[in-house]
């Protein structure tokens, strides 16, 4: 895309189901704010269908974690969620403690891009008994939605820094970008 030319992420890959618009945004919205945790087989399956070549290739499944405060008030983690529907359908090893948030960010809502880049930057690592499962293992890092990358980006070079030897990301839903 023009937007990795311009800017390569620190991830190999990026698929998405939707671009994220109306009915994926009331989708999104009932899952994290609206305990819809119902509606994840239909979205992982929705995710499993436009990330199997990406599925196929990783070793190990990974979700955006979220801040203990934040699960604490939210009582799951949508990422997670899905995270485990994928890995679960493709018989993948799950591994949803491999990242660990050790900041508590504020919500990237509302935010601009380089708001949402300094919210989340050091957000992220691999805890140092978990670096000897990483190393060498493609990732599939799995979120709901892309809107900057901010927070996809910061997990990506977290999991790099812990020896990740390829990454790939699967959302749901992404923001659509116009570069003038």
């Amino acid at each position: 895309s023009a937007e990795a030319i311009v800017a390569p992420p620190p991830f190999d890959r990026l698929r998405t189901v939707v671009i994220y618009d109306d009915l994926p945004q009331r989708l999104v919205a009932s899952l994290k704010y609206g305990d819809r945790t119902d509606i994840v087989p239909w979205i992982a399956n929705w995710m499993n269908k436009a990330g199997q070549e990406l599925i196929r290739d990783a070793d190990v499944v990974v979700p955006i974690p979220l801040h203990r405060a934040r699960l604490r008030s939210r009582r799951f983690n949508q990422s997670a969620e899905l995270s485990r529907c994928i890995a679960k359908l493709n018989n993948k090893t799950y591994l949803p403690d491999l990242l660990f948030r050790k900041r508590n960010t504020r919500q990237q809502v509302g935010l601009t891009e380089g708001a949402r880049e300094r919210n989340v930057s050091g957000a992220f690592h691999v805890p140092e008994e978990k670096k000897a499962v990483l190393q060498g293992k493609r990732v599939l890092l799995v979120d709901d939605v892309y809107t900057t990358g901010a927070t996809v980006k910061a997990a990506a070079r977290a999991l790099k820094r812990g020896k990740s030897s390829k990454m790939d990301v699967l959302v749901f839903a992404k923001v659509e970008t116009h570069l003038v």
